[in-house]
């Protein structure tokens, strides 16, 4: 269905947009980070909270969440969404990239996968098919078609193999049935050759998917090569669409992106940095709260910020409680990270929408 995207302006000096994306449970606006709620829960954090946070639209793990409970105890419940009690929008991404992180597990082959599962070592099998039935049973918003993840590094030819399997796959993927609501994106790989990128956005865009992303990266690669993958799809991908760049990234790489056109975005660094034990500030440094200096530090985390953890609570404590192992301490520190990327893209969003986004891009650069 085209029409979910409506760009509702452009910087002029670079290639950033600001829209927004019409879903069935709800609209989006863009340039959104997504938090990870991998499992069907964003770690340490109740639906409530992230409202409470402005989160407009998580995402969701066809891979765990077919393991463990299994698509058809969640569609029994009534999808995802009633499931686990986030009534906002749902991506859900393919399996893809976890299958392709079992490489010593799994048989690739023309249809699929062949793999264990890294919790008992059972034997699956994922492909197009299945994993579109499984989205299908989840009834998330947004549903990624199942691509091959390139390794990195990787050939030449390796990745050309790739991008014909993954293309292969994307056609399938594009041909299963799913529910009313569901969006369909495809996804362009290519490694860091910039002619495969374009090979493969081309090939994929020929598919008409509702929005696109940028997968392959955040597997190893330089930074410089995560960017220069965006500079070499983004050309070719339709201006009407959203495009989405997966698994990415730190604050500084997300402003980098924007400009660069890139308008969906999510990743586990503030949950994953909050669980051990840090915290991001100013233009994306991290603060590392758990760290001896802090013990008798009884200032907030970061005083120009007003999230639930800055406001109540000094560093030597959340100190305290992370090295104590109280559960609270990752909660606070959890808050405070998602806090930080929500405030970012409202920031973002804010520069674009006054023309100050140039302004914005240089203090991250600084």
């Amino acid at each position: 269905m085209s029409g979910c995207f409506e760009l509702l302006g452009r910087d002029p000096a670079s290639r950033a947009r600001r829209g927004v994306l019409h879903t069935a449970h709800g609209d989006v606006q863009t340039p959104v980070f997504m938090p990870v709620g991998t499992r069907g829960s964003v770690k340490a954090m109740s639906p409530a909270e992230l409202e409470v946070l402005g989160a407009e639209i998580i995402l969701g793990n066809t891979y765990h969440l077919f393991l463990r409970p299994g698509s058809e105890l969640v569609a029994e419940a009534g999808g995802l969404h009633r499931f686990s009690g986030w009534e906002h929008p749902i991506l859900t991404d393919s399996g893809g990239f976890q299958v392709f992180s079992l490489a010593n597990l799994r048989k690739l082959e023309p249809d699929g996968v062949r793999f264990a599962s890294h919790i008992d070592g059972t034997r699956f099998f994922l492909g197009p098919r299945e994993s579109m039935k499984i989205q299908r049973d989840l009834g998330s918003d947004i549903v990624m078609a199942f691509d091959e993840c390139t390794p990195y590094p990787a050939t030449v030819e390796a990745a050309a193999k790739s991008v014909e399997l993954t293309t292969r796959w994307e056609t399938m993927s594009r041909e299963q049935p799913l529910g009313e609501h569901q969006l369909r994106f495809g996804i362009v790989q290519g490694s860091v050759y910039p002619e495969l990128r374009e090979r493969s956005a081309r090939a994929i865009t020929a598919l008409d998917f509702d929005g696109y992303a940028i997968g392959g990266v955040s597997v190893g690669e330089p930074e410089p090569e995560q960017f220069k993958a965006v500079e070499a799809a983004e050309p070719f991908l339709p201006e009407d669409r959203p495009r989405y760049l997966m698994g990415v990234g730190t604050p500084r790489q997300i402003v980098e992106d924007v400009a660069r056109g890139v308008d969906m975005f999510d990743c586990v660094l503030p949950t994953r940095l909050g669980r051990h034990g840090g915290a991001f500030v100013g233009c994306g440094d991290t603060l590392p709260v758990k760290a001896g200096r802090y013990a008798h530090d009884f200032s907030p985390i970061d005083e120009n910020c007003d999230c639930y953890a800055c406001r109540h609570f000094s560093r030597a404590y959340i100190r305290h409680l992370m090295n104590v192992g109280e559960i609270l301490g990752v909660r606070l520190l959890t808050i405070h990270n998602l806090h930080y990327y929500l405030g970012l893209m409202r920031s973002i969003r804010a520069a674009l929408d006054d023309g100050s986004f140039a302004e914005l891009c240089a203090r991250f650069r600084a």
